[in-house]
């Protein structure tokens, strides 16, 4: 039996920045995870794969990561995800300056 699917948001990085981006139901990128577009089906969340893959010029190493619905928006659903949206590690700048941000 194959596994439900579970709720996505389309991810990946900035192409100039590096910064991790996520996709909105009106097509733009934001860096703020409480703006993605949360997919709840698997062919619309393949279509909005393939669509946001074919941004070579904007973003790079697009792929799905699986969220869970908030009270503000989705919220990662792997500690992996949670880790990626708040930025390098090594010493505290950009989004890990700025909590606001998370």
């Amino acid at each position: 039996m194959a596994k439900p699917f579970s709720p996505k948001v389309v991810t990946a990085n900035a192409l100039l920045e590096g910064d991790v981006v996520y996709l909105t139901a009106d097509d733009r990128w934001t860096r703020h995870l409480s703006e993605a577009e949360i997919l709840y089906d698997k062919g619309q969340a393949d279509l909005r794969l393939m669509q946001a893959d074919g941004q070579p010029d904007a973003v790079v190493g697009v792929y799905l990561a699986e969220v869970q619905p908030g009270p503000n928006g989705p919220e990662p659903a792997h500690f992996r995800e949670d880790f990626r949206r708040t930025g390098p590690s090594n010493y505290p700048h950009g989004k890990q300056a700025e909590p606001s941000d998370v």
